[in-house]
Formats: C-alpha cells, sequence, structure tokens
C-alpha cells in the first residue's frame, strides 16, 4: 500500500551522533547532559516529518560485539572497547560517561511515546534491521551512518538506506544506482565488497593489498566472493597473478568474514506493535520527562511530527 512506509533507526548510530553535534551545554535542571536525548528526539521529529512514516522502529544493539563475531574474527570492533580488567578480554563498548547516563532517559522517552524499540539477544542493531526490512510488504528507509548496511539496499522491494554520514539534516538517499555510482558494484555485492576491502572502524582487516578499485574489479569480473575463491585456486582461471596471490594469502579470513559481515535477516522479532503512534502513549510521562530532564521545545517538535 502506497500508504505504508516502515522507518527503522540505527538508534545508537544516531545518538551517538547526537551526542557529539549538540552542545553538551544542553544539561537538565540538576545539571546532567540531555544533548543526546534531545538530539535524537529532534532527528526523529525531523525524519518522521520529512518521510512520513506509517510505521517506526528504534532498533537496539542488545549485544553491540556479539560474541559469536569475535570467535570468527577476534579484530572485530576491538579498538572500540575499554578494558576494565586488565589481562582479560576487554568486551565493554567505550561510551563516553556523559553519554551512558543519558541512555536510560532515552529508553524513558521511547518508551513514554510508545515508539517501538526491538532488540534481539546476541544481536546487534544492523541484524534486527536486516530482519525488520526483509519481507516487511512495504518501502522501508533504513536511517544509519553505517555502510555496512548498504548490502540491504534492494529497488525491487524498496529498500533503501538514508546514510547520516554529513548529518542528518544533509542525509543521502542511498539506492541501487548511488551504490552503483559510489563503489563500482551491485548492493546485492556489497558485502563481499566490504569482506575483501577491510573496514577499519569495524576492525575488519580485509584482504591484504585489496582496496576499492581491485574489490570492485574482481566482483565485476566474477561476480561473486566465492566465485573469486574459486577462480585463485583455479591455475587456469581468467585472474591476474597479483589478486590471486592476495586472494590465497587471505584464503583463512574469507572462509570467515563474510559471516561477520553479513547482517542477518533471519531472527525472531515479534513485529507488532511497531505502528508509529500519531500521540504519546502516555502523554503524562512524556511530561514529567519534560520537566525532569529539560526537554522542553523537543517535546514539542516530536509532538508536532508524530500528529
Amino acid at each position: 500500500m502506497s500508504d505504508q512506509r516502515l522507518l527503522l533507526l540505527d538508534t545508537a548510530s544516531l545518538y551517538f551522533r547526537a551526542y557529539f553535534g549538540v552542545p553538551d551545554s544542553m544539561k537538565a535542571p540538576d545539571g546532567t547532559p540531555v544533548n543526546a536525548v534531545r538530539g535524537l528526539m529532534d532527528f526523529i521529529a525531523r525524519l518522521v516529518d520529512e518521510y512520513q512514516p506509517s510505521h517506526l522502529v528504534c532498533c537496539w544493539d542488545d549485544d553491540w560485539r556479539p560474541q559469536w563475531r569475535v570467535d570468527l574474527v577476534p579484530t572485530y570492533k576491538t579498538h572500540r572497547v575499554v578494558d576494565e580488567n586488565p589481562g582479560s578480554t576487554p568486551d565493554v563498548e567505550e561510551v563516553p560517561d556523559p553519554l551512558q547516563v543519558q541512555v536510560p532517559i532515552i529508553r524513558d522517552v521511547l518508551a513514554a511515546y510508545g515508539i517501538a524499540v526491538r532488540g534481539v539477544a546476541e544481536m546487534e542493531a544492523d541484524d534486527v534491521i536486516g530482519t525488520l526490512a526483509t519481507g516487511a510488504g512495504m518501502p522501508v528507509d533504513i536511517v544509519t551512518g553505517d555502510r555496512d548496511l548498504f548490502q540491504l539496499v534492494d529497488d525491487a522491494a524498496e529498500v533503501r538506506v538514508l546514510y547520516t554520514a554529513r548529518g542528518v539534516g544533509r542525509h543521502e538517499r542511498v539506492d541501487e544506482e548511488w551504490v552503483r555510482t559510489k563503489y563500482g558494484v551491485e548492493a546485492r555485492q556489497y558485502a563481499a565488497f566490504a569482506t575483501m576491502r577491510g573496514d577499519a572502524s569495524d576492525g575488519l582487516p580485509g584482504v591484504a593489498g585489496v582496496g576499492d578499485k581491485t574489490a570492485a574489479a574482481l566482483l565485476a569480473q566474477f561476480g561473486s566472493l566465492d566465485a573469486i575463491v574459486a577462480a585463485a585456486q583455479d591455475d587456469s582461471s581468467a585472474m591476474a597473478p597479483g589478486p590471486r596471490r592476495k586472494v590465497l594469502t587471505a584464503l583463512d579470513y574469507l572462509a570467515v568474514a563474510p559471516t561477520v559481515v553479513a547482517v542477518r535477516r533471519d531472527l525472531d522479532i515479534d513485529r507488532s506493535g511497531l505502528e508509529r503512534p500519531r500521540v504519546a502513549a502516555s502523554p503524562e510521562t512524556v511530561a514529567a520527562l519534560a520537566e525532569a530532564w529539560g526537554l522542553g521545545s523537543s517535546v514539542e517538535r516530536l509532538d508536532a511530527a508524530l500528529s
């Protein structure tokens, strides 16, 4: 139905952006910083106002660094952790204290408005997004600053990414042509492309010596990562000696990394109650939160956008 649209928010991506982009002088009456809270509320208001979704979900990192991904690629997101117990394996995300105190407030605000929040144990928000975007039965907009989610872009299924790398107010609408123009690969090939190229921001080493251009060229020539590996192992294939050597050297990595990079699309997630609220579920709670935390004009903007 043309009047239905699902807006999926990569919530942590947005509240981190709000925290670093909104002045930390924005505080509650008791001095608690609320720049991430108010920034996220303003982002939601802006996006709802612009896209008028019928369904709205804040997707949550129940586990921002799942052990099953670390088991496969031990460097996965290693640089983002803080070692709370020297000598043991660090597994706590390094989050600035002034942001950490705001996350429970964010959850309280979302609950008071009745905005759906979905997370799954041992899974990242990306996996929640991948599952909800798959077979949604309506157009889907995914709001994120994470390039990994480009693998979900699908023109036929009307799934696109609203990419916030330059800011929520200057986000880019990523469709298949955008991915093709930017990277020289099809959106369905993006996960393989990212696996080979690697991604320092996620601690993925990639195939040594293979950057964007070589990864795209190999995918254009052979079509898929499995076909690239098969060609590298076949002396009679058309693969050039340089790329062949690099791929063969990285076979152990290429055997496990695709599972780490691939966004899950098959999780058991409750799809009921995802409709966008038109009014706050509990106006009294919203008013109390607004008074306690000094949310003022952000409440007014979100109320107006939802209605």
